[in-house]
């Protein structure tokens, strides 16, 4: 007999949607039996597409009204550390959407809660559990391409951000948004913790879209160097309006990987001379980590299960965080930054 993880979704919008209809798709050892938004309009449409049938506005009255052994925390960054510190004191555990949070200290409230409370905490890091790069990481862990000297990311999302991501007071800006999956990724495969970032940013895009808010770009690069001493480089375009591009490169003292490419899938199309051959695009990134997601919701419900930790932890998001509000001072103050500046704050 299955046994069964009873989850709160908190957040019914597309990412709460994401896990919901993975849950309820694949994974027959996890099941959604409450919903918890503050918008009734997203509460009522996901419950219904779902069947989820307790829906409340707040996770204190779900609570208090629904039996569930965990959480999953989709919504905006401002609201994940009161959201995952009320879930750890109620004894539940707490899968967390990146950013972990808007700052160290509430980075730390969140770890300490949920240590203090005997709860699992995982990050939502999913590209630790998307095959390629999964296995690139094992790769570079037996010694395939040598110790890594270089690595380079990329992350470019086609759309708009939502008004509350472009802000810096709101969210920490596309820097979170976007390329936190790039710190994690850089500093999980590089094998090291970040040292020192310099970051670049402009913006191309926001002028024309209507976009005023102070400090907003769409595109960034930043340089890394890392405590083993190798360096690292990551960009950044939001919107970039091709599609959705997530890629990396490791160079290591004996050879170099290359993680993900362009181009969707593998089938090309000939339609005319006059266009020529037509290769699919990801056109969002549920497309190109469906898998990821999967396995990492998965991942979660078993950690809870076997009582074992889960390998993406607060750690992993408080060192994303930190690469955030380092690369953010900064280009704010036109210098490279030491992460421990920002570390010891």
């Amino acid at each position: 007999m299955t046994m069964i993880t009873k989850i709160c979704m908190i957040g019914a919008g597309r990412v709460g949607k994401l896990h919901s209809g993975n849950l309820r798709r694949y994974i027959p050892s996890g099941e959604v039996v409450a919903l918890v938004d503050t918008v009734p309009e997203m509460l009522k449409e996901t419950g219904e597409e779902f069947g989820i049938e307790a829906r409340f506005t707040s996770l204190e009255e779900a609570i208090d009204k629904a039996d569930f052994d965990a959480v999953v925390i989709t919504t905006p960054t401002p609201s994940h550390l009161p959201l995952a510190v009320t879930a750890a004191e109620a004894g539940k555990h707490v899968f967390l959407e990146k950013p972990m949070a808007m700052d160290l200290e509430e980075c730390d409230k969140i770890i300490n809660a949920c240590k203090s409370n005997s709860v699992h905490l995982q990050l939502g890091f999913m590209r630790h559990f998307d095959p390629d790069f999964a296995l690139a990481y094992e790769r570079i862990q037996a010694g395939e391409i040598g110790e890594p000297m270089l690595v380079k990311s990329l992350t470019h999302g086609p759309g708009l951000p939502p008004p509350w991501a472009r802000d810096l007071k709101t969210s920490n800006g596309n820097l979170a948004e976007v390329n936190s999956h790039d710190l994690d990724a850089t500093r999980w495969l590089m094998g090291s913790n970040p040292a020192r970032i310099y970051v670049e940013v402009s913006n191309f895009k926001g002028a024309e879209r209507g976009v005023d808010t102070e400090n907003y770009y769409d595109n960034m690069i930043a340089n890394l160097k890392f405590e083993s001493g190798g360096l690292g480089s990551i960009s950044g375009v939001c919107p970039c309006d091709y599609g959705y591009d997530a890629r990396m490169e490791i160079i290591g003292k004996k050879g170099i990987m290359i993680v993900g490419e362009l181009k969707g899938n593998a089938l090309t199309v000939g339609i005319d001379r006059d266009t020529g051959l037509v290769t699919p695009i990801f056109r969002r990134w549920p497309d190109r980590f469906y898998i990821a997601y999967i396995h990492e919701i998965e991942h979660f419900i078993e950690s809870i299960q076997n009582d074992t930790q889960p390998k993406v932890s607060g750690e992993d998001g408080r060192w994303a965080v930190a690469g955030v509000l380092a690369g953010t001072k900064s280009f704010l103050e036109e210098r490279p930054v030491l992460l421990s500046e920002v570390m010891h704050e």
